[in-house]
């Protein structure tokens, strides 16, 4: 099953996807692939530019574009959305067949619980998780600067 991966699906996804503002955030990006291997990338930068999610590694070795995805606002403004096209700009333009993803934003400025959940968001805080078709999962976390 081919679900093109997620997008900006943060809040700033959907809240800030829906804007053309440039917000920008840094943060942790970690991939571990099927076969175990695991990568962490600190100081990595995300970005909202034209209504997309922009996830580049600290050393600018790859960019995650996430161009799509729904989301819904949720009673205690944490955004939820579903990712469902992305592309990686690594060596060329590639696009993702992933399997599932969800990114939260709280869109708040005070820290929010996710539901179900034991994470906490703090003020114009994000996160998510990317499964692709191959085992390999990407999750990051950040918080995104104020302008949007």
């Amino acid at each position: 099953m081919k679900m093109k991966v997620l997008h900006a699906a943060l809040i700033c996804a959907a809240v800030v996807l829906s804007q053309s503002c440039i917000v920008e955030a840094k943060g942790t990006v970690r991939v571990q692939k099927a076969d175990g291997s695991v990568q962490v990338y600190g100081n990595a930068s995300f970005t909202v530019v034209n209504k997309t999610l922009h996830i580049t590694t600290n050393d600018k070795a790859g960019t995650l574009i996430i161009t799509d995805a729904a989301c819904s606002m949720g009673s205690n403004s944490v955004l939820m959305c579903l990712p469902y096209s992305m592309v990686l700009v690594q060596d060329g333009t590639h696009p993702l067949d992933f399997q599932r993803g969800t990114i939260y934003f709280n869109k708040s400025k005070e820290t929010q619980m996710l539901s179900r959940s034991t994470t906490q968001l703090p003020p114009n805080g994000l996160t998510g998780l990317l499964v692709s078709t191959r085992g390999t999962y990407v999750s990051f976390s950040g918080t995104l600067d104020a302008r949007y």
